[in-house]
């Protein structure tokens, strides 16, 4: 990776781990469903302009139906999930447990694809069990039955973007990410109108310029632009370098809860998350050894 690279990779990781912040914000406010519907109904607006600009096309009628689906498991449904869960949960706990997503989607590869998973991946997702037990059981809140859904809503989320990602790459083998992106928002939008319909806000008096800044910034911030830029590294770096953003998330999960909504970062937090991020590394078994004999030929 070149700086730039880097750049963007923080970048990236900043602005999703941001996600968790903006919701955590807006949800108890406008309740998950409308800030949900808020953001990627804005987020679609903002692509959609982008690719007039570049003349791009999303084949909206050879893939409305699979945009929809896609839409409604990688964006309105755990987006929700999360946010839902945000009512109860802080963000720096949601942004952690966000981290389970390689795990979920290792078991969903798994009992979907009929995939063999290895002794390492087995051992991967055991540990990032004792990882979630460790985060959730030395954990200073309440277990409480409202709380004890609020981390299952969180987990939940995570599954569905498994069961969305092994669904993308069985059926969107021949769309462009950008395509698909846009494609994904507008599905979402689509699938959330009706509940955007019935879950609205009792009053408007407590939607203060926080709120719609909140809102702005995990549709155009967090959606639009953190797309553009998954992107830009999908081309640049490929899957497999994009993939450790995973590792970062949380992080700037647990930096943003903390610099603008005073959460405290314990000791557990830490650990759990260190050991959910370990588990990841043996899911995907990346390599910790550098061959010093391979040579890189710059051009």
């Amino acid at each position: 990776m070149k700086i730039r690279d880097l750049c963007a990779m923080f970048g990236l990781a900043a602005l999703w781990g941001a996600s968790f912040l903006f919701m955590r914000i807006a949800a108890p406010v406008l309740g998950p469903i409308l800030t949900i519907e808020s953001r990627v109904s804005i987020a679609a607006v903002a692509l959609i302009i982008y690719i007039i600009f570049i003349h791009h096309s999303i084949q909206l009628k050879k893939w409305w139906k699979e945009y929809l689906i896609i839409g409604t498991l990688n964006a309105a449904l755990p987006f929700t999930l999360i946010a839902t869960a945000e009512l109860h949960l802080n963000a720096s706990m949601s942004s952690i447990l966000n981290s389970l997503t390689p795990l979920c989607t290792a078991l969903v590869v798994w009992i979907w694809l009929k995939e063999k998973l290895t002794l390492k991946k087995w051992s991967g997702i055991f540990v990032g069990i004792i990882g979630v037990i460790i985060l959730v059981g030395f954990s200073p809140i309440e277990f409480t039955k409202i709380n004890i859904l609020s981390i299952g809503l969180s987990v939940l989320s995570t599954v569905c973007y498994g069961i969305s990602g092994v669904y993308a790459k069985k059926t969107f083998t021949h769309v462009p990410p950008l395509s698909l992106a846009i494609g994904q928002q507008l599905g979402a939008a689509i699938v959330m109108i009706p509940f955007s319909l019935i879950f609205v806000p009792e009053s408007t008096r407590a939607i203060s310029t926080v709120i719609v800044f909140s809102i702005i910034g995990l549709a155009i911030f967090c959606t639009s632009i953190a797309y553009l830029l998954y992107f830009y590294l999908l081309n640049r770096v490929g899957p497999t370098n994009t993939l450790s953003v995973t590792f970062l998330i949380p992080v700037f999960g647990m930096i943003w809860g903390s610099l603008f909504l005073h959460e405290v970062i314990t000791l557990n937090m830490i650990i759990g998350l260190l050991i959910i991020l370990a588990s990841i590394l043996l899911i995907y078994e990346v390599p910790l050894k550098i061959n010093r004999t391979q040579k890189h030929i710059h051009h």
